[in-house]
């Protein structure tokens, strides 16, 4: 015999021997300790608590899947709040470009402080237009500071330019009395240049690059993006294209990618695709969409339909593709994609191109029931009595068929919940439809409702 196999035996000796002289202890703690010992070849049947094991095992999994829980939990949560804190500061920077467009700059100034100390990704946008602000208040001395804050605090920024033409502004207009006029002014140059690109096209498109990289409030500057936009010539597009590029901060680049759409044509159609391609700014690959979808460009819409990674921007050429009547791209879409997420989507955007056959088709033949829900919501709000009635005859279940009827009611229906509400044998089904009834300002649904009262 082996010296392991004469610990072994001792040990479940002393283990028996324990069992008799020491008060009532488990047999489960006596199996444990035995199996430390024997081989398996020599366990006997039943030795081993199996089932303990397997709810010892049970248990460290429901832990484990406790923690997991928990922490994707607090991770949401902490997205959650991360997002409420972007809304709130992208909330303040709309209220301060609203005090400036309705000039109301010590409003403004105050708006771009509290944004500022967020300490958010506009921070610096916030500072160009606080001292923005200031400087129209005549407070060139704060201005200054300010400006000198954004090129400390965020050397690299892109509204550090325009923050530098701002300084050179605030310090040549020193001493100078403040001109309530001023906004009129720029916006009497506005006109102005207006009618020269209608005289002198060529003179006009350089005077609006100049004052495009000048300070100037954003409400003037969307002005003269848009007489750009109008003009339609190579040299327009040069322009708008170099704004569109980055060459100026970001919120007048995205407003020129937007305008970029205007001119249309492959020219354009390239430098979106440029940009969309070479920023990693998702607002400014929104803008792109967009513009996609003002130049009427479903090759382009479709392709970051199929291939774009990021759920947020896919949504939304999507979406934009719908709007520009994109069925036949939508349809592929449809048919290659089978998740339920982005088929709502795409059924959404047939909705906006007012296809109703294919929203019909979802609604009969679509396995999800979830897709079929939104399929017979649209056609309620599409105005698809008929097509309604037919699902709602053939249907059994209770859920999609509760689902149409409230499809009538946004539709405006009241003859076909009459008409349900006489028919229908399930009482709770007889029921919703009444409650629709009760909501309607209708003479049909009235006089049956009366009809009801009165037996």
């Amino acid at each position: 015999m082996s010296i392991v196999d004469g610990v072994r035996k001792g040990v479940i000796a002393g283990l028996a021997t324990g069992l008799l002289t020491a008060p009532a202890l488990p047999a489960r703690t006596f199996a444990r300790a035995a199996n430390l010992f024997l081989a398996p070849s020599q366990e006997p049947n039943g030795f081993v608590d199996q089932e303990s094991q397997q709810d010892r095992e049970q248990e460290a999994r429901q832990r484990e899947q406790e923690k997991r829980d928990e922490a994707r939990e607090r991770e949401q949560e902490k997205k959650d709040r991360e997002q409420e804190r972007l809304e709130r500061m992208q909330e303040r920077y709309e209220e301060g470009r609203e005090a400036l467009e309705e000039d109301k700059y010590q409003a403004a100034a105050e708006k771009f402080s509290d944004l500022a100390k967020m300490n958010g990704p506009q921070t610096d946008a916030a500072l160009y237009w606080k001292a923005y602000a200031e400087n129209r208040q005549g407070k060139r001395d704060t201005a200054l500071a300010t400006i000198a804050e954004l090129k400390q605090r965020f050397p690299q920024s892109r509204w550090k330019r325009d923050g530098e033409a701002l300084e050179i502004e605030v310090h040549q207009s020193s001493g100078r009395p403040v001109n309530p006029e001023a906004q009129s002014d720029e916006e009497l140059k506005t006109l102005a240049l207006q009618g020269l690109m209608n005289s002198d096209p060529k003179r006009a498109i350089q005077i609006i690059e100049k004052r495009l990289a000048e300070p100037g409030s954003p409400k003037e500057k969307a002005k003269m993006l848009f007489v750009l936009a109008q003009n339609g010539s190579p040299e327009a597009r040069a322009v708008m294209a170099k704004m569109a590029r980055g060459e100026s901060n970001p919120e007048l680049q995205r407003k020129a990618v937007e305008y970029l759409g205007i001119f249309g044509g492959t020219r354009a159609g390239d430098e979106l695709t440029g940009i969309y391609t070479s920023t990693s700014d998702a607002s400014v690959k929104r803008a792109v969409i967009q513009s996609y979808m003002i130049s009427g460009n479903k090759e382009k819409l479709f392709e970051l339909a199929k291939g774009e990674k990021d759920d947020n921007l896919k949504r939304d050429a999507i979406q934009k593709l719908g709007l520009t009547g994109g069925i036949a791209e939508l349809q592929q879409l449809y048919k290659a994609d089978a998740s339920s997420a982005a088929r709502r989507e795409i059924l959404q955007a047939f909705f906006l191109a007012g296809d109703s056959e294919r929203m019909v088709q979802a609604a009969q033949g679509e396995k999800d029931p979830e897709l079929r829900r939104v399929a017979i919501r649209n056609l309620g709000l599409m105005g698809k009595s008929e097509a309604l009635e037919s699902i709602y005859a053939r249907e059994t279940d209770r859920g999609l068929k509760e689902e149409v009827l409230n499809a009538y009611f946004i539709g405006g229906n009241a003859h076909a919940l009459v008409a349900a509400a006489k028919s229908e044998k399930d009482p709770q089904l007889r029921k919703r439809a009444v409650e629709k009834l009760s909501l309607m300002n209708s003479k049909e649904g009235s006089e049956y409702l009366m009809e009801l009262l009165n037996k």
